[in-house]
Formats: C-alpha cells, structure tokens, sequence
C-alpha cells in the first residue's frame, strides 16, 4: 500500500489506474484496472474488463483533521476517482455546492499534511457539484481559486438543462454518464493528463458534456450508417473545438465493427491549430503508451505529394495537415480509396489562409462575385470553402467519410454536408438539412466560455446627402448602387472623412477600451479595402502624434498598394511607412505584446484570429451574413477580468447585423433599457395560465417566510401546481 500511495503521489491517478505500477518482487506490473479495448477479440482481457468493480459510498468522511464528509465517493476498484456535492433546488442552490468545494473541501490546509482523496492529481479525477437542475465539474480543486466548468446538456440552444417529466433534470448524470461501460469509457479513453516541460502533470482535462455526446454519436451514426457520409458538427468558439477534433480522430481511427474489422485506414485532419498535432499524441500516448502513430504534413521542405504520399500509405493512424495542403491531401486520399479501396474520414477544423493558386482556383466556380472580390483583395478562404468547391465538383466519394467542425458554417456547407430529417425525401422547405451536432453560441454565451459582442454594440450612422434628381441616397443605396459606387468610394477615402472617423476612434478608445485590463485592452479597426487601410493607418499615426499620445498602431493587409496620393512607391505591410516597428515579425506575434495597441484590418484578419486582449472594435465596412458574425466574433474570447467589450459601427444597421447573429444564435439582443413593469406584465401571464390560484401562492410564501419551515413543508406546498405544469 506503500508503493501504491508513493506512486499515485509521483505519476498520478490516472496513470496508475491506465498503466499500473511495478512492486520489487513481482514480474509483472499489477494492473488497478482494465479499460475495454478497441478491437475486442482477447477473452482474457474481457474478462479482465467483466471484473471491474464500480462502488458508490455515500457520506464519506476523507480528513484526519475534520469530521468533514463528502456525500457520493465514486470508486473503481477500490481507488476512489471522482467526489460529489449534492444540493437540492428547494434549499440550497449549485453555487452552494460550488461554494462548499471552494471552502471546505481544501486540499491542502495550512499547517495540514495535504488530504489524499482531495489532492491534484493523486486524488479523485474529477470533482462534480450537483443540484436538483444543474452540474458543474472540476479536475483540480485549488480551494477558494477552484473554477468549475458547467457539465449540462442545454437547454433548447441554452445554457442548463430542459425540464424532465420523468424526474430530476440532472438524472442523465447517473442514467448515463455514470453508467458502468460509459464511466469506464470515459476514464480510460477520454481524460487527458497534460505535463509541462518537466513532464509534471499539470492540468487533466475531462470531457464537457456537448463534447462527450457529439463524439459518442458520430461513432454511433457510423458505425449504423457504414462510411461515406458526410457529418456537420456546429460547435460555437468556446466549445472546446481543439479536445473535440483529438477525441474524434484518435476513436475514429480506432473504430470497428461488430465483426472486429477496423472502419478507417487513416483519418486525415486538416487544421491550422498550432497544438492539434501535440494534443492529438497526448491524446493517443495517454491511453496507449505508443508514439509515433500521428503525422502532420506541412509541406515545408520537398514535394507536398511525396510527403503526403509516404504518410497516407504507411502505418499512421492519424495525419495532420496545413490549409495550405489539404488540396493535395484531398486529392491523394481520393486516389487511394479508388485505386486501392481504402477509406478515410477526413475531419476538418475551420482554418482560414490567405493563400492563392491552386487552392484559390477551385473555389471560383462556387464563391460569389463579392466574395471573389474580398479574396483578390486580400480576403481569406477556409478549410470548409475548399471542401465545398471540391464536393460540388465532383461525384459521391464512397470511401470517404467526411466530418466538418465549424461555428458558423455557411449556406453551401450546410447544404453539402447538413443532414435532412427526412433523408429519403429532397430537401425543401419543410426538409431542410440541419447539422448532425449543435453547441451553440447562445449556451458558449450563457456558460460564460465566450463573450457576447453585441452588448455594447452602437451604430455610429455614416450620414450624408448626394444630390441626385432631387432624391436623397443613404450609404447603404450607394454601396448597393453600381453606378454610384465609385462616388461612394472617392467619398469614403477623402481625406476629411478619415479624419474625422479617425479622431473617433482614437478618442473613443482612449475612454472607453483602453483602461480596460489594466491598461492592456487593444482594439481592432475593420476598413473595407487595402487602400483605406493605407490611408487610415497613415492618418492615425498623424493623429496620434499630433495629440502626443502614447499609442501604437499596426496596419495588416496581403500584397501591395498603389496610392499616388499617399506616396511614390507601393505600400506594403512591411513598408517603414506603415509599420516601422515590425522589423520583420510576424504581426500577429508583435500584436501580443504591450507596444501596440491597435491593428488596422483590410480583408485579413477577421476570420481565424484570435487575441483576447481585443476588447474594441470600429467598423467602416460593409458587413452582412456569416462574415459579420466572424468579423464582429474576434472580440468574444475570454479573459481573465474581460467582462465588457465595445463596437462602434460607423457604417452598418444593427437591424442587420442582429439579423445575421440570429442565423447562429437565436436569441442574440442588442442591449436596451430595462422594462419597469416586466415583473408585473410576466405575473399577469402566469395568472392567466390558470395553473395556479391565490391561495396556492400564499401557502408557498408563508412556508418560505417562515425561519422554522422544513423541506417538506415547502415540497408539499409547490407539488400540486409542479404536477400541473409537468402532467
């Protein structure tokens, strides 16, 4: 026993529970457990797996120093793996719970020997806070430092869960989270243990609950439906995306059928994440202590054929690859399932490249005439446009099973890869294809994993009068308008218009965003083409120095500006006109630091670009659909102390862009003043349902009013009026 504390104290947990541990005298390595295999043909090891023993204790008493108890231990095998806090809604509430761990539950109290079954990571896995409607969860108890993640299943697109007539909102927890073949599934296959450079284990991930059901029901649906189709998984930012596309690949590649033949030769991922590649070996080496089953194919060096070439044939389980190559990817793996009858799932993130040549070229036939144009100027294209151009190009790929990762996944995408509900029949207005998983942004929201962009979103109207026959033109007729739209631009570049937006946006953020975050907070400035970037960047600077402030700009744009007016030569990203401080950085890296403050965009940028600093954003460009969703959505990662972010829209109408979140988040609102009498107005609705009477109300309010009232005083009291609404 020893042994056993001394190595649960060195390598943790879970790996103890996965990998075992060796005694002086004993040949073998003693097993604490056995996880169910992939391929399930070895009788010993399923009896193996037949034997574990899953306990639940109730009031556990865990502290020499306390007559502190925990009211459910979970065990496995004797060696305890997860805690929980119960609370029930008509006493005591999840924060209580919540507030219990925080302190109560110390691991480690002053002038104490740390307490075993609560300590990081040689105690419980996971940690769970439970009421009557709600779960949260947590892997490392850090007292009043803990910070719980929700563990629900949404409720209709929102956070919480949905009213279950059948009995408590959380019983999924115990009905199937906490079944034996699911509990075992999850320790063994899809907690991660992540380590430092030291190899210390320094955070252990545990599935939220969207993750868990979306990458369960994906290898239900194949396996049911066979390979070849096609899966749209709609996973807000925030959703975690990174863990989930691990998960998916490595139990992708890993899957059989009941006859024990394994369904992929490879699973290709095309991602630009720069830790996917890593993540996905954790993910595999955590479980079975094998490396080198993960390629990734970046093209670099030699020929992007031969390299993808060499790892599609060989023995790799998993290959990752850029943006950049995913066409020849595509193309190779194409080749393999008709030449040699392989198959393949190909899992794509939404990465998003500026890139031209091949890739550009496929997608001429199906981008629109708008968005060709924002690519010629520097726009950028996504993993999911580059399989939409291939797909609608070509015939069914029979052995090739595709599965597409996005949180705003555009029309054609969902027309491609969504899934009718009645799949026998055409899709039509009442037959629409809908994504196979949704994790919406109103629940990201909700949960608090990103922030909502729209709360302090302001229109600042572009207001001026062109003179025309008498008539009066607003900017949204002249940028609609062919003919007027050259007028439009010469009066949107002139240079007293800038100037004057200008003077805005340097003011607005000095009081507004810039003493947010302790004086970290940046901003984005979103112009509508290169040329405006050049002038805007140039008339900034001379702003800023004029005032003698201490900011710092940097203008991004791809390729090169001609512009006469502003000097001789053509301006470029690089140009010590522009940007006199990059000296040959990335700006994406330079912007990280303390020395800039705010990144002027032209069509780059507004997609993929994620730096949590950003808390304000100035538009001066036209924005509608999905690429006002992504625009505006750069400002929604979290940050510790980030609570508010601001958008000034000099150009757009915020009925617009409302109606373009709505697409991806139905309940999104911009914020307005609170309604005195919504109190009074929502009474008189639930009057009206009749479900309850006067004297119903005051039985409840005297029972609560009361110091002295027990539980199942007020338990009897709302029964009737439950049994009303639930029956």
């Amino acid at each position: 026993m020893n042994r056993l504390r001394d190595i649960l104290n060195k390598n943790g947990t879970l790996s103890v529970l996965r990998q075992g541990f060796d005694v002086l005298g004993v040949r073998r390595k003693i097993q604490l457990a056995q996880f169910k295999p992939a391929l399930a043909m070895n009788p010993d090891i399923m009896q193996r797996y037949a034997a574990n023993r899953l306990r639940v204790v109730r009031q556990v008493r865990y502290s020499l120093y306390n007559e502190n108890s925990i009211d459910l231990v979970l065990f496995l095998n004797g060696l305890p793996v997860a805690t929980v806090e119960l609370k029930t809604d008509n006493t005591q509430s999840i924060e209580d719970a919540v507030d219990q761990y925080r302190h109560d539950r110390d691991p480690a109290p002053k002038g104490q020997n740390p307490e075993p079954l609560l300590s990081f990571p040689s105690g419980a896995l996971v940690h769970f806070a439970v009421s009557s409607s709600e779960v949260r969860m947590t892997t490392h108890l850090k007292g009043t430092a803990t910070h719980f993640l929700p563990f629900n299943l949404g409720d209709d697109g929102a956070a919480g869960n949905p009213v279950n007539k059948d009995g408590y909102m959380v019983s999924y927890l115990w009905e199937q989270v906490w079944q034996p073949e699911s509990w075992l599934e999850i320790l063994g296959r899809y907690m991660v243990a992540e380590r430092n450079e030291k190899k210390d284990i320094t955070k252990i991930i545990f599935p939220r609950y969207h993750q868990l059901i979306a990458t369960r029901k994906l290898q239900e649906k194949i396996l049911s439906e066979g390979p070849g189709q096609k899966y749209l998984i709609q996973h807000s930012a925030g959703s975690g995306k990174t863990n989930s596309i691990a998960w998916s690949a490595h139990f992708l590649a890993d899957l059989h059928n009941a006859d024990n033949k394994k369904i992929f030769d490879t699973v290709l991922v095309v991602s630009d994440r720069k830790v996917i590649d890593n993540q996905l070996q954790d993910v595999i080496h955590g479980f079975e202590r094998t490396a080198g089953v993960v390629a990734t194919v970046k093209g670099g060096g030699g020929s992007k054929s031969s390299e993808l070439a060499e790892a599609l044939s060989g023995d790799k389980k998993i290959v990752v690859c850029t943006i950049q190559t995913f066409p020849f990817a595509l193309e190779a793996v194409r080749e393999l399932a008709a030449t040699e009858g392989k198959q393949f799932a190909v899992i794509a993130d939404e990465a998003h490249s500026s890139q031209t040549g091949e890739a550009a070229s496929k997608l001429k036939q199906l981008l629109s005439a708008e968005e060709m144009e924002a690519l010629s100027e520097g726009g950028e294209i996504s993993s999911e446009d580059i399989l939409a151009a291939q797909m609608a190009s070509r015939a069914s790929d029979k052995g090739i099973t595709y599965v597409a990762f996005t949180a705003t996944p555009k029309a054609k995408t969902l027309e491609l890869f969504g899934r009718r509900p009645n799949p026998s029949q055409p899709a039509g207005p009442d037959n629409l294809p809908k994504p196979f998983h949704v994790y919406s942004m109103r629940q990201a929201i909700e949960e608090g994993f990103i922030l909502d962009v729209l709360k302090n979103y302001t229109s600042y109207k572009l207001a001026f009068k062109l003179a025309n026959e008498g008539k009066e033109f607003d900017d949204k007729q002249v940028e609609r308008g062919t003919a007027m739209k050259g007028l439009m631009n010469w009066v949107r570049l002139h240079p007293y218009n800038i100037s004057q937006k200008v003077q805005i946006v340097v003011e607005h953020f000095r009081e507004m965003v810039a003493p947010l975050l302790d004086g970290k907070a940046k901003a984005m400035v979103v112009v509508s083409s290169r040329l405006e970037a050049v002038r805007w960047q140039l008339a900034i600077e001379k702003y800023i120095k004029e005032k003698g402030y201490p900011l710092k700009t940097l203008v991004a744009f791809s390729g090169e500006v001609n512009d006469k007016e502003s000097g001789p030569e053509p301006f470029k990203e690089t140009s010590k006109e522009l940007n006199p401080g990059l000296k040959g950085r990335d700006i994406r890296e330079a912007f990280k630091g303390d020395e800039y403050q705010i990144l002027l965009v032209a069509n780059k940028f507004q997609t993929g670009f994620d730096q949590p600093l950003l808390c304000g954003m100035y538009i001066d460009k036209r924005l509608d659909g999905i690429q006002a969703v992504q625009t505006l959505s750069r400002l929604n990662r979290c940050y510790p102390g980030k609570d508010d972010t601001y958008v000034l829209d000099f150009v757009n109408d915020p009925e617009e862009i409302l109606d373009s979140f709505k697409v991806y988040f139905t309940t999104a609102g911009l914020s307005d003043v609170t309604d005195p009498y919504l109190i009074l107005d929502l009474r008189s609705k639930l009057d009206e349902t009749g479900y309850y009477d006067e004297f119903e109300v005051e039985r409840v309010v005297k029972v609560e009013l009361n110091p002295k009232a027990k539980q199942s005083q007020l338990e009897t009291a709302i029964k009737p009026v439950a049994q009303r609404l639930l029956t």
